[in-house]
């Protein structure tokens, strides 16, 4: 594999990580006092969009992870 691709990797892994942080602080900003049903509700689909967040940087992290391997080990 060349050197731009694993870069390629490596940014895609990095944007990733940034979605799945900005994911994280939007589910954050939801932690609010307000006890409602809709607060709830919202809060909720917030953890579903940080979820797949995270599954998409694990994903990523995975695939740059093995050519580093390929690269670095011959495995």
């Amino acid at each position: 594999m060349e050197n731009a691709d694993l870069d390629r990797l490596r940014y895609t892994y990095k944007e990733a990580v940034d979605h799945w942080i900005e994911a994280i602080r939007a589910e954050e900003d939801l932690v609010t006092p307000d006890h409602s049903m809709m607060a709830a509700e919202e809060w909720d689909r917030a953890h579903f969009v940080e979820q797949d967040a995270q599954d998409v940087a694990k994903a990523a992290r995975q695939a740059y992870a093995d050519e580093l391997r390929k690269l670095l080990y011959n495995i």
